[in-house]
């Protein structure tokens, strides 16, 4: 990934922002539409861990505070601040889902940044993948979304029951979301 263009952005200037912006929960990424300042060299890869110029980011709370001014446009990730936009690299989903609380009637997804969801409506349960190959998601946020760990998986398939047409899955908020293709 190539650098940004404007030397000016940096990760340290983006986690300030995010840090300001964030003082009372998750800024509002999704009203913020800042010119485009071009790539910064930093990837989330598929096991949830985040990098910036090929070093694993070792501090959580970094981590976390990029994660809350992550946004997705299209196919496409990008950390925003009011007042600018730099392009990062997404492996796979941006989250992990690295635990659930499973109750009869809710299932709350906690992630490796420390998101907490409940399986609804607006945060569905999305089966990719074949039966051989699953690929478990939750919808986080925004078009967010977090790959449901191994481990979590394995628990919600053991909380599984039939559904309609047959179908394995679990219940969360009303709804039933299958885990089977």
């Amino acid at each position: 990934m190539a650098d940004t263009t404007d030397n000016r952005v940096s990760a340290e200037g983006i986690a300030e922002a995010a840090s300001k912006a964030g003082k009372k929960g998750l800024p509002p990424v999704h009203l913020w539409n800042p010119p485009f300042c071009g790539d910064l060299d930093m990837r989330i890869a598929a096991d949830g861990t985040w990098f910036y110029q090929g070093t694993p980011i070792g501090r959580p709370a970094m981590a976390r505070l990029f994660s809350t001014v992550l946004k997705r446009e299209g196919d496409k990730h990008f950390l925003v601040t009011p007042v600018e936009k730099v392009g990062i690299q997404v492996d796979d989903a941006p989250f992990v889902a690295v635990d659930a609380e499973i109750l009869p009637d809710r299932i709350t997804f906690t992630t490796n940044v420390g998101d907490q969801v409940i399986a609804d409506a607006d945060n569905p349960i999305i089966l990719r993948g074949d039966g051989t190959e699953p690929r478990p998601y939750v919808h986080v946020r925004r078009g967010l979304e977090a790959l449901i760990d191994r481990k979590t998986f394995y628990r919600l398939a053991a909380a599984a029951d039939e559904g309609p047409e047959g179908r394995s899955g679990v219940r969360s908020s009303g709804m039933f979301f299958p885990l089977e293709p």
